[in-house]
């Protein structure tokens, strides 16, 4: 079973890094939409094919984030719709339960996470310190019919993250850049072997995050790959299970 998870993941990490090396579209682009479908008005422009809704709660969700990104996007830092679409992806792919996010912002890329975790039985549990955002963040949880399985914490996150005790099956890092070390180094021991550690705005020179970048380059107890290089940049590490 954990074979044909590990694949799975792998698989999805090769695609996404496939797609990260096409240049992507200009932002002042038209969205782009299904084929034959008028786009004036689409919500994101995305590279591939717009996400289609399974269902009408998933629809409620993808309803939601149009809404935020069309309204929202200003001055929250948030993913980009590829990325986030990418955090989904690979969440649903690991079969994740457990989510771990350090910096909630308006909640856009907790949802992305939702979707994912709405079909695994899952929970994010994610960390602020601004009550502005969170506030933001605790309607856009409920807009998006997600409100049940988020657990919002405020304060602090080098203090709060560390109550966590349970095994992480994803750790999503995407706040102060300068503590992204720190971060990694309280909550990799959480991190379940076949885990990922996720990081938005991180690029393979370096960029915002060096000591970052070194720190999961360097660890031989961790593969890590760059998507979306063109665009935030997102770094995904596998934390490696122990050879038998």
């Amino acid at each position: 079973m954990y074979k044909k998870i590990i694949l799975a993941a792998v698989t999805v990490i090769v695609l996404i890094g496939a797609q990260s090396l096409i240049a992507q579209r200009p932002r002042g682009d038209r969205p782009m939409g299904p084929p034959g479908e008028d786009t004036q008005g689409a919500w994101a422009p995305w590279q591939s094919p717009a996400p289609i809704a399974a269902n009408e709660q998933e629809k409620k969700t993808l309803d939601a984030l149009a809404d935020m990104y069309a309204n929202q996007r200003r001055g929250t830092m948030n993913v980009q719709p590829e990325e986030g679409r990418t955090l989904r992806l690979l969440t649903e792919a690991l079969g994740a339960k457990n989510v771990v996010e350090i910096g909630t912002s308006n909640g856009y890329s907790g949802i992305w996470f939702c979707l994912a975790l709405q079909a695994t039985g899952g929970k994010l549990t994610t960390h602020d310190i601004d009550e502005g955002r969170a506030a933001m963040a605790r309607e856009n949880f409920k807009k998006a019919g997600v409100d049940q399985i988020v657990t919002l914490v405020m304060g602090d996150a080098h203090e709060t993250v560390k109550n966590l005790k349970e095994p992480i099956d994803i750790l999503f890092i995407d706040a102060d850049k300068e503590g992204y070390v720190d971060y990694l180094t309280k909550l990799l021991p959480l991190v379940r072997p076949g885990g990922l550690i996720l990081a938005h705005n991180v690029h393979i020179s370096g960029g915002q995050a060096p000591e970052y970048v070194k720190a999961i380059t360097t660890n031989p107890a961790l593969e890590t790959n760059f998507v979306h290089q063109q665009g935030g940049g997102v770094s995904v590490t596998l934390k490696k299970r122990q050879a038998k």
